[in-house]
């Protein structure tokens, strides 16, 4: 080899080096990933999570977990203890790690490969050492990396959505909880009015002013009532628990605190094209089949550039044989396409783009659906929960006044005035489920508004008082 190509060689082979240096310079951000996660929930919930990693991240999560746990648990209180104490986020959060982690070794080049080889015989020896370089990793590493930081970045809004989820999930659990606790408070009372009627009926019939059947009716009344109770106290308890897994509390946290009562619906509502532009708009779902959308078209690029040439390899070649002149050289490796030309590895990558297509398109229109679906039972939830606030129980109250009035007046009997009682409390409660209907679809068109998982919209059926006070 002469001087001059021997220096050319060098200067290759320093340039080949050094562009695997700086490949192999690619390291992990400080925050993981996580600081975009925290930026889109805290914009959208006025809350991030917080990743806990070590000893003392547990600790101050637990800290603030107590200290939001010391009164009464409200449902921005529920949403703050959900993101700190749910381990299911936790585990999503580490996501973050190990899609970086790809990213990562995706702007990496393969190690190179050194061999060496001694052979000895008939008086000679030899030396022969190579020094191998993927060529092809480093002619296609950039697309590569930029493939793996799109799925990165995918994994960032997937983790965000997940967030943003179980922060209204958690908020719809306490509404349901509430809900539950206020409506066997008033079963409660209706049981009260049952127990009373009955005891009467069997004095009055016992005394032979009340015929058998009519006490036993007021009897029968009040067994039902008693069994409505339990399952009032049932759904309690379950709703109780349900938000407990939620939230992740587990030991003395389970012995937290309620409100008495649902709190105040709202004056104002979101408007329906507000709403579906901010859908459209923000949507995490969305995104994330736009990202991958994307990604998909960069790695059909890049299978149609590995289409023939898909293994390149470059080697440097070191020989010493005793007694005769040092030997280099360098080797090049590449794979014929003579039996496969890679058209099936191209048509498969087009399929799969063609069909991610397609599903974002599909996506969209659903999401457009989902939205106006959801937004329809906020919608009609609100307006039952109106009037059973402002009609039927203002007016189930003014006729139970009436019929106080009346029967001190001996214009009725008491029989009436128990019926009137009882129709006024069964209004009551409709109107409590009423209400936590509104809230649960409230939740879920937020749910809606930042991706899927909003669920069924769902409006509970609510007996008519008179039916539900035992037909009185």
């Amino acid at each position: 080899m002469t001087q001059s190509n021997r220096q050319a060689w060098m200067r290759a082979r320093l340039l080949l080096l050094g562009t695997a240096f700086l490949a192999g310079c690619a390291s992990f951000s400080q925050d993981g990933g996580f600081d975009q996660v925290a930026s889109i929930t805290r914009e959208r919930q006025g809350i991030a999570p917080q990743a806990i990693k070590t000893e003392k991240d547990r600790a101050n999560a637990g800290a603030e977990v107590k200290r939001l746990l010391d009164g009464p648990l409200d449902a921005e209180g529920a949403v703050k203890i959900a993101l700190l104490n749910n381990r299911g986020l936790q585990a999503s959060l580490a996501e973050l790690g190990i899609a970086e982690a790809d990213w990562v070794q995706a702007g990496r080049l393969r190690n190179p490969v050194f061999t060496f080889a001694r052979l000895e015989g008939g008086g000679e020896r030899e030396f022969e050492r190579q020094f191998l370089f993927d060529l092809m990793g480093l002619l296609t590493l950039s697309t590569r990396s930029e493939i793996e930081q799109r799925r990165f970045q995918a994994t960032q809004l997937r983790v965000a959505e997940e967030t943003l989820r179980l922060a209204q999930t958690a908020r719809q659990a306490w509404f349901e909880a509430v809900a539950a606790r206020q409506a066997a408070r008033y079963q409660e009372d209706v049981l009260t009015a049952a127990e009373a009627g009955a005891e009467l009926a069997k004095r009055m019939a016992d005394a032979g002013n009340f015929s058998r059947q009519r006490q036993s009716r007021e009897q029968l009344f009040a067994a039902e009532t008693r069994a409505d109770l339990a399952r009032a106290r049932l759904a309690e308890a379950a709703a109780r628990e349900r938000l407990a897994r939620m939230l992740g509390l587990t030991g003395a946290q389970r012995g937290f605190t309620l409100p008495d009562r649902l709190p105040d619906l709202p004056t104002s509502l979101m408007e329906e094209k507000t709403v579906l532009q901010r859908a459209m708009d923000g949507r995490l779902d969305l995104e994330v089949a736009r990202r991958e959308l994307e990604g998909l078209a960069k790695s059909l690029g890049l299978t149609r550039a590995t289409g023939l040439i898909n293994v390149l390899e470059v080697s440097y070649l070191n020989k010493n044989v005793s007694g005769q002149p040092h030997a280099r050289g360098y080797e090049i490796e590449l794979s014929l396409p003579i039996f496969d030309w890679s058209g099936a590895r191209e048509a498969k990558a087009e399929a799969l783009y063609t069909q991610a297509m397609h599903r974002v398109a599909e996506l969209a229109v659903n999401a457009e659906s989902e939205v106006r679906d959801i937004y329809a039972s906020y919608r009609a939830a609100h307006g039952l929960a109106v009037a059973y606030r402002d009609e039927i129980v203002p007016l189930r109250k003014s006729l139970s006044e009436e019929a106080l009035l009346r029967y001190n007046g001996m214009l009725i009997g008491i029989w009436d005035l128990l019926a009137e009682t009882r129709a006024q409390v069964a209004a009551v409660n409709a109107a409590i489920q009423a209400q936590k209907d509104f809230w649960i679809m409230e939740s879920r068109l937020r749910i809606a508004l930042n991706g899927s998982g909003a669920g069924t919209a769902m409006i509970s059926k609510n007996a008519p008082a008179a039916e539900a006070a035992g037909g009185h």
